[in-house]
Order: C-alpha cells, then structure tokens, then sequence
C-alpha cells in the first residue's frame, strides 16, 4: 500500500495549543506552508496539460506541462518534470527536462538530473547530482524575504554545464 499523504500526527504536551489546520497536521518549518495550495503527483501517475493555481507542486510521477508558475517545486526520486516551470525555490531529487527559472534557491539532490536550461539565484549541487546543457546565474537584487546565503560561486556570465 502506498504511504498515506500526511505526516503523521504531532506529538504536544498536554494542553498545549494546536495548529490551525487540518487534525494531526504536523506544523510545517517554512511559513505559510500551511497556507499553500499543494499538488502532489505520486508515483506511478503521469499528468499532462496545464497547472493552474498550485503554489506548491511535488511530483513523485510524471508531469508534463507547457507553463507552470509556482512559488515551490520538488521533484522526488524517481519522479519527471518535463516542460517549463518558473519556481521560488526548488529542490530536485528526480529529473527535470526543460526550462527552469528558480528566483530563490536550486538545490540539487545526489539523485537529481537537471537537463536543458535553467536560471537561479542560488545553487547548491550535492555530490552525484547532474546538470547537463545551460545553466545562467541571476544577478541583481535578490527577493527581499530571501534572505542571502552563499551555496555556490559562480560567474554572472551565463556558465554552460556538460
């Protein structure tokens, strides 16, 4: 059977406030994840076509689409995202082929595969995970609730990666 799509409950001392949100929803670390609407494409699905209004997409399958806009993106093991996506940050465990922009923080899995092109302002590639085609760094003024933290050096110049 396929794991349940919620984390388990979380355990607080007696009498103390619980979270807004739906019962036996862990307190999530970033802000306003709570808040967010979330897809989740689990394994074993494939999805084509358009996305509209998800803020947070994680794809354990297949997504194919033409334009995403989404404030977070994470691509699990074994999970594809083909296709164009612009993101504020994005974690890649699985393979991405197209285009990313990611105005806030790419990281980069030991599993992940990044093919084709992508933009980001940070970026952290563990050891193992792979970037093949073109990769630019955005400059300039990063996002002001981004806060700055060096993860990788890199050129301004448009860097092409094999």
């Amino acid at each position: 059977m396929a794991r349940s799509p919620f984390p388990p409950a979380p355990t607080a001392p007696p009498g103390a406030a619980q979270p807004p949100g739906r019962p036996g929803q862990a307190a999530a670390p970033r802000k306003d994840n709570s808040d967010r609407r979330t897809l989740v494409v689990g394994r074993g699905i494939s999805v084509q076509g358009s996305i509209q209004d998800a803020e947070r997409l994680v794809v354990e399958g297949t997504v194919e689409s033409t334009m995403i806009n989404a404030q977070e993106l994470q691509v699990a093991h074994g999970g594809m995202f083909r296709g164009e996506i612009e993101v504020e940050d994005a974690d890649l465990a699985g393979t991405i082929d197209g285009t990313l922009t990611v105005r806030g923080s790419l990281t980069i899995r030991s599993s992940g595969r990044l093919l084709g092109k992508a933009k980001c302002r940070r970026l952290q590639v563990e050891d193992g995970g792979q970037v093949s085609g073109h990769l630019e760094m955005i400059t300039g003024a990063a996002p002001a609730a981004a806060p700055e933290t060096p993860a990788a050096t890199a050129t301004p110049e448009e860097t092409p990666v094999e």
